[in-house]
């Protein structure tokens, strides 16, 4: 089972690029971030015919999350729970129907800047109802994948500049430790199971962002801030990790690329 997590930065305008990487990545499960659309503006019909069934919890103009599923989706939840004020489309879960079923939990984490400031407490504080409603979920004893765009440098060997990133909201010392809380809750995180911290073996530049502006795309300025968490019933079943990052050299790209695993069926 093939899953993937993807911030496409907008689904009117990357409908093309995530066609093409759909075709050619054929993940049985994607998970989108910031489809900037309300639900029914979502091209459900498109990703219909090529066998997906789509879900969304979408918002107008930004936000917006979804998943798209070959396999049967049941028990939907639209929004994080915790705070019945936040409209923002920033979470959708699902159970994937298989032969061993997974439970996704899809999320566009808030960016939080500037920090300090309102967007950065609003950023900790969707962090802290994140690791509230991971833990309940951790208590199942289910096979879970929690992924997205957690807008989280979790170590400076995922920046190409950590010097540049340090008071920034991404990688500020609360927001890291905010992550590190939910990690250690006892989840793996899949990327860097599959691809350790061992400099000079680990290959260099496993980013999935570069951003639009300074060439930071031909300069391999990037970061890694897309993640996918496992449970241990999931991570017992991880069996590859990677980053799509050819997909930001396509044609009107996303500044993210996709992030995805490999888990026993």
């Amino acid at each position: 089972m093939k899953i993937a997590t993807f911030n496409i930065n907008g689904i009117k305008a990357r409908i093309g690029a995530l066609t093409d990487w759909l075709s050619d990545a054929a993940p049985d499960v994607a998970v989108l971030q910031e489809i900037k659309t309300v639900d029914d503006g979502f091209p459900a019909e498109h990703f219909a015919d090529l066998g997906y069934q789509v879900e969304t919890h979408g918002q107008k103009g930004f936000n917006g999350v979804a998943i798209l599923s070959k396999l049967p989706l049941s028990d939907l939840r639209r929004g994080l729970p915790g705070d019945d004020s936040d409209d923002q489309a920033r979470f959708i879960a699902a159970t994937i129907e298989a032969d061993r079923p997974v439970r996704i939990l899809g999320l566009y984490l808030p960016n939080g800047n500037p920090a300090p400031g309102p967007k950065f407490d609003y950023k900790l504080a969707w962090m802290e109802r994140l690791r509230t409603h991971v833990a309940e979920v951790l208590a199942h004893e289910d096979a879970a994948v929690i992924c997205g765009d957690y807008n989280i440098i979790p170590q400076p060997e995922d920046a190409a500049r950590p010097d540049a990133w340090r008071e920034d909201a991404l990688f500020r010392p609360e927001a890291r430790a905010a992550w590190r809380r939910i990690v250690n809750l006892g989840l793996t995180e899949a990327f860097r199971a599959v691809h350790p911290h061992m400099p000079p073996m680990a290959p260099p530049g496993q980013y999935s962002f570069w951003d639009y502006q300074a060439n930071a795309w031909d300069r391999n300025d990037g970061i890694r801030i897309d993640h996918l968490l496992l449970t241990p019933q999931a991570a017992d079943r991880l069996t590859d990790a990677g980053i799509d990052s050819s997909a930001r050299g396509g044609e009107k790209p996303s500044d993210h690329a996709p992030v995805w695993i490999t888990l026993d069926a």
